[in-house]
């Protein structure tokens, strides 16, 4: 709706680009992974026809983001079949018109997990709960009321799998309430039958070919740590989109795309300032921000998330202890990126950014 001002479906959506990209005659390589990026901004790629290697004047990262698994968070357990992350239980029923079970158990509230526990619903699955280990929900708050309320499936906050049963297939799993220490409370576990489970336990910037680039990586975000135009901690080489920080919606990814075209258009003409670096440093009630620098005096788009739910807040813009810019928000949430755009004539002045999120 933002891009395009109108309601698209993902394959639509990405038909636009794919016909503006035909149009311009820009070239593409298709079927063709690359292998590695070194600091001077050469490439390795193999396809079908070889391996090729290209140096290149600029580097724009856009890998995007690959799931979390069951490893990633360590659930013990046997290895039955049954267990599928959301994207993959995605791609078989929508796609390949598969069905993934009959009794379901989602671990996470994510997005693409609340989606799927509507569309498994529709397809006439028993979606037993979605378990959360957060006190909060980590999906869109109107994917909560549309996938869950509206289909009477319970959400447990507080709640995980810490045991998984099943031999060939899953036959159940133990489900347990955490503390505010994210320990187990002792005699809250319980086990529930079930032949599925779905894991939407969040996304993963995919910065393997970033990290062998050296550039780097914001421990938080997952991504690379960047500058006001996008340039990575190596020169000429930019990231954006879900490689950079996982967007709720696809439209903010395809606007910072856009964004930082104009700080590869200033590298390329040799127009950036190399000794202008300010950290932009973040307080309370935030857990980061993007960009963490600023070089270059122009309007500029930070983006945030908050560390949990509130109502009534205050994002605060300070220039050495100095408050220049704030904003009202009447409430926050951590599923929900807050993007904000501060205009080049307030951050000229800057020497040292400090952004927090006070009550009002």
């Amino acid at each position: 709706m933002e891009k395009f001002n109108e309601s698209l479906t993902g394959p639509e959506y990405a038909q636009r680009y794919i016909d503006e990209v035909n149009s311009l005659g820009i070239k593409y390589l298709l079927n063709s992974i690359v292998l590695e990026i070194n600091n001077k901004k050469e490439l390795l790629l193999a396809n079908r026809n070889g391996i090729f290697k290209f140096k290149t004047k600029v580097v724009i990262l856009s890998m995007g983001c690959r799931e979390r698994t069951r490893g990633a968070i360590a659930i013990p357990g046997t290895r039955p079949s049954g267990i599928y992350t959301a994207g993959v239980a995605q791609n078989l029923v929508n796609l390949k018109n598969y069905m993934i079970g009959e009794k379901i158990v989602i671990l996470g509230s994510g997005d693409i997990g609340l989606i799927m526990a509507r569309r498994l619903s529709l397809e006439g699955a028993d979606v037993m709960m979605v378990a959360e280990k957060l006190p909060f929900c980590s999906g869109l708050p109107r994917n909560v009321n549309q996938c869950l309320y509206d289909f009477d499936i319970p959400l447990l906050l507080s709640n995980t799998v810490i045991d998984i049963q099943g031999k060939d297939r899953l036959s159940s799993v133990t489900i347990a309430q955490l503390d505010k220490n994210d320990k187990i409370i002792e005699n809250s576990a319980k086990n529930i039958k079930c032949d599925t489970l779905l894991l939407s336990i969040g996304l993963i910037p995919e910065n393997e070919l970033s990290k062998k680039a050296d550039v780097k990586i914001d421990h938080v975000t997952g991504g690379a740590v960047v500058d006001n135009i996008g340039q990575t901690s190596i020169p000429g080489i930019f990231a954006c989109g879900n490689v950079l920080q996982v967007h709720d919606i696809v439209d903010n990814v395809s606007l910072e795309a856009e964004y930082i075209t104009k700080g590869v258009e200033q590298y390329l003409n040799n127009q950036i300032n190399k000794k202008r670096k300010i950290k932009v440093h973040i307080k309370e009630g935030l857990c980061y921000v993007v960009p963490q620098y600023l070089s270059t005096i122009k309007d500029t788009i930070f983006s945030f998330r908050v560390n949990q739910p509130g109502k009534n807040k205050v994002l605060v813009f300070e220039n050495e202890g100095t408050m220049f810019k704030k904003i009202s928000f009447i409430r926050v949430n951590p599923a929900e990126m807050i993007r904000v755009k501060i205009k080049a004539d307030q951050l000229k002045n800057v020497k040292e950014l400090t952004v927090r999120l006070v009550t009002k």
